[in-house]
């Protein structure tokens, strides 16, 4: 039996007799509590009710004598009114005792004093009406003969019960006496039963603990001194914990021995591998320097056939080059003349040549006694084993080895051969080389003699071309008077192209300028507008709110035609940048469902995408910009469509340049007329071009849309009938070449549309976070400072600001609590460049959040703001949750 199951049958003995001991002895505590609790809270309470009628009894016994005896009617009243509140007193112990008292004896007493009661209370109200009414002597008498007697009756009756509560009080308290006498014999008993079994668990396993470990210890004794591949072992066959330390040291005494013998395998295996690498290393030194086939065959056959134990070995290699087919004798050891006929051999055939045909080696053991014989002075006498080995560079066989001995080759000399022959192919390969340099070599030397002889035939044939030479310096005279005049061509292009360059950093410059002039004001509009739309203070009237949010409306669409102006302008001018990457269709879906489905939604149209079978997972394409012209195209799908669906269905389709992936938006909305449907494709252009159309917009999407896809190498087709809805249709390349760009794509721009339709925001927990924070606003126009300060103040933060880059240094070193500095970048005195590198040149401001707000919104502004310091960049007009939500990031990011 196992220790363990030994100690956990004794120590589980004991727990259970504990356990029983501890349920005797709650049992036995627990009735000694209702014991107690019956005497204190019944018993006692019992007896001390009944008292309590009995006083109540008295005062009124002794109130009734005072109203007999009493003249004035006032004090009548009063003890008229104490007899009353006695009675209750008495008439409320009876009932709490008639609740209390569960004996049928008891009861019959109770039943006894309540009638009594009752009938001594029946009798004081006869004697107090007697004595209202002037008859004292009658309510005496009456006192005297009948109150009294009833009184007497009911206070025995009263004692009787009394008596009988203390009788059980008393057998109660000599029950508890005799359980707790009981309870400690218990206890003595059973402590006494846990204790013997205790010491005899004890005391039988410490003794077999103690021989089995004596006997694991002479064994693991006599281990020390035995060698490592014989280790003695240990004869307990126990089922217990020594039994298992005595398995665990046989099966390490087992895993030792088996240690020891991979340790000296390991180490016949090094030296093994020491013996090959040396005698290959002998080999290949021996064959450094031979220039001559012949010779480097002889010598490898020299060298190895004693190394590995043979005793006949023949060397065939090919014949003449290294292209050639047929394998002749070149080296041999300890052959027969008369043996030994074949001279050369093809490949394929015999053993040696198929070896050489496959690149295989071929080994035979057990051979017939007359396959060929070895011999010597003595005698001679048949192989045991033969090994063909293909001896080849790169795959391509340049000669066969043969080898006989007469032992079987052992795995060493196996490994040995093959790793041998890899080096000797190496050296093969050089010598064909060389052998074929020094054959060009002489082929050359024939040549030149033949070009020697060639050269007299060409002198004379020279004098033919001077006569033909005339004639074409003629012609070379007018090719250079052309050349003048493409020359001149040339530089007038050249002129062209400096001023069409010019015109367009002109256009480009005056676009920037453009942009700047319009954002500034546009940023405070939008902002003030904002803020009033919110209406926070709740000092506006709802018209005057609509009237605020249809400002901040127009803003947003004037926004967008400057953005549509500036994309247009680039694609014009052939600077906007396409960025070639592998793009997920699945991506391309997930991006439209997410931007498309809530306009659907809130103008009632029923929006759907479909996939059509056979397209792939990815197109090489601009992503942004793909997505830029579906979004297009779907939002004027919205636009144009009062009630029915809108769908984008995706398709591929074949054509004679190859496979096209479409993606076609359909709707049900107004249509285009067939004389219109494209001219809408031209900038500021619509269907309905007239000053009263009913719908809005730039009309430029279709026409930055149709630039752009041209730009990816494809196309848009537009079908619709007026009146039935439209079909556009996206025609891509599902591959194009990767446009390759002078220096790295920038950024996207910083003229991103903004988000249309944004509902005023109330202040949120967020801004919270802002509260009491220092900003420093930098900017030349005081309606941007104007409108930023209220926002700023709206959200509790402390603004202080100024009108150009040089104020702003110097406001940021008088108020060096500042959390963040909002910088414009174009400003007279000192521009937000030279200002932000200003402040990054203090250690102090170098971890300082600096967001710079642009109005210009050109390529390439954010990196210029990035690299002059900022930390972060957004172009005017200043979308207020953008700009709060950045802050937020650079406050507490």
């Amino acid at each position: 039996m196992r220790y363990r199951t030994i100690l956990l049958i004794g120590f589980s003995t004991m727990m259970v007799l504990l356990f029983t001991l501890l349920a005797i002895l709650t049992s036995i505590h627990s009735s000694l509590i209702a014991n107690v609790t019956e005497i204190v809270d019944d018993r006692y309470n019992k007896v001390k009710v009944a008292t309590d009628v009995e006083n109540q009894v008295n005062r009124m016994s002794g109130l009734l004598t005072n109203i007999v005896l009493e003249q004035s009617y006032e004090r009548i009243l009063k003890d008229r009114e104490k007899l009353t509140e006695s009675a209750n007193k008495a008439n409320h112990a009876l009932n709490s005792l008639q609740n209390m008292v569960t004996s049928e004896e008891a009861q019959k007493y109770l039943n006894d004093t309540i009638d009594l009661f009752s009938s001594y209370e029946s009798k004081a109200q006869s004697v107090m009406e007697s004595a209202e009414a002037g008859q004292k002597a009658e309510a005496k008498q009456m006192i005297v003969q009948e109150a009294s007697t009833i009184r007497d009756q009911l206070l025995e009756s009263i004692d009787k019960l009394k008596n009988l509560q203390e009788n059980l009080l008393a057998e109660a308290y000599t029950r508890s006496n005799e359980q707790y006498v009981y309870m400690n014999n218990i206890s003595r008993v059973f402590i006494v039963i846990g204790l013997v079994v205790g010491g005899m668990v004890a005391g039988w396993t410490i003794r077999n603990i103690a021989n089995n470990l004596r006997r694991i210890s002479s064994v693991i004794t006599m281990a020390t001194y035995r060698s490592e591949e014989n280790y003695p072992r240990i004869q307990i066959d126990t089922r217990d914990e020594i039994g298992d330390i005595a398995r665990a040291f046989n099966m390490m005494a087992e895993t030792l021995e088996l240690h020891a013998q991979q340790e000296k395998e390991y180490k016949q295996a090094i030296m093994d591998y020491s013996w090959l690498k040396t005698q290959v290393l002998e080999v290949t030194s021996n064959s450094q320097g031979i220039q001559d086939v012949t010779k480097l065959a002889q010598s490898i056959v020299n060298k190895i056939t004693p190394i590995v134990e043979a005793s006949y070995a023949v060397l065939f290699v090919r014949d003449g080059h290294v292209d050639a087919q047929r394998l002749v004798k070149a080296g041999t050891y300890g052959f027969d003349t008369l043996d030994l006929e074949v001279k050369s051999i093809e490949f394929g055939e015999g053993l040696a040549g198929q070896a050489a045909l496959e690149n295989k080696i071929i080994e035979r053991e057990d051979l017939p006694e007359d396959y060929i014989r070895i011999g010597s002075g003595l005698g001679s006498t048949s192989p045991v084993a033969i090994m063909i080995l293909p001896i080849s560079y790169e795959g391509h066989v340049l000669g066969v080895l043969e080898l006989a001995s007469l032992q079987r080759f052992t795995p060493l000399q196996k490994d040995f051969l093959q790793e041998i022959i890899r080096d000797i192919g190496t050296i093969m390969n050089s010598i064909y080389i060389h052998m074929q340099v020094r054959n060009l070599l002489k082929e050359s030397q024939t040549l030149t003699e033949e070009l020697q002889s060639q050269s007299e035939e060409l002198q004379l044939q020279q004098e033919e071309l001077r006569s033909i030479n005339e004639k074409l310096e003629e012609q070379y005279k007018n090719a250079e008077q052309k050349a003048r005049e493409l020359e001149k061509a040339k530089e007038e292009l050249e002129r062209t192209a400096v001023e069409i360059e010019l015109a367009s950093r002109y256009k480009s410059e005056f676009l920037a300028n453009m942009s700047h002039e319009l954002r500034t004001p546009l940023n405070s509009l939008l902002i003030l507008a904002q803020i009033l739309a919110d209406n926070k203070e709740r000092n506006l009237t709802p018209r005057q709110v609509e009237f605020a949010a249809t400002i901040h409306k127009s803003g947003h669409n004037l926004l967008h035609l400057i953005n549509d102006i500036l994309d247009l302008s680039k694609i014009e001018s052939g600077k906007m940048d396409i960025l070639i990457s592998k793009v997920p269709i699945s991506e391309i879906v997930s991006f439209t469902e997410q931007n498309i489905q809530p306009l659907a939604a809130q103008k009632g149209l029923h929006f759907t995408i479909s996939m059509g079978p056979g397209l792939p997972e990815n197109i090489e394409t601009d992503q942004q910009r793909v997505q830029q012209i579906i979004t297009n195209l779907l939002s004027n799908a919205c636009k144009f469509t009062t009630r029915g669906s809108v769908s984008l269905d995706i398709s591929l389709v074949p054509s004679e340049f190859g496979a096209r992936i479409a993606f076609a938006v359909r709707d049900t909305g107004i249509g285009i007329p067939s004389a219109k449907q494209q001219i809408v494709f031209d900038a500021f252009q619509q269907a309905d071009g007239t000053t009263s159309r009913k719908y809005g917009g730039t009309g430029l999407g279709l026409s930055i849309s149709r630039e752009l896809a041209n730009l990816l190498g494809g196309f848009i087709q537009v079908e619709s009938e007026e009146g039935r809805g439209s079909t556009f249709t996206l025609f891509l390349p599902l591959e194009q070449e990767r446009i390759a760009h002078p220096e790295v794509l920038a950024l996207q721009e910083a003229a991103v549309s903004l988000a249309t339709g944004a509902e005023p925001s109330e202040t949120t927990d967020w801004d919270e976070g802002l509260k009491g924070k220092k900003v420093l606003i930098v900017d030349d126009d005081m309606r941007n400072i104007f409108a930023l300060t209220a926002a700023m103040e709206e959200r509790h933060m402390q603004v202080i600001f100024a009108e150009n880059g040089r104020e702003g240094v110097q406001m940021l070193e008088e108020h060096r609590d500042v959390d963040i500095v909002l910088m414009d970048i174009m400003m007279p005195e000192m521009d937000g460049y030279e200002a932000i590198e200003k402040i990054r040149s203090d250690p102090e401001f170098h971890k300082l959040p600096i967001i710079a707000l642009t109005a210009k919104a050109m390529k390439h502004d954010r990196e210029k703001c990035i690299e002059a310091g900022a930390s972060d960049y957004i172009s005017k007009p200043v979308n207020m949750e953008q700009l709060i939500s950045l802050m937020r990031v650079w406050l507490y990011g």
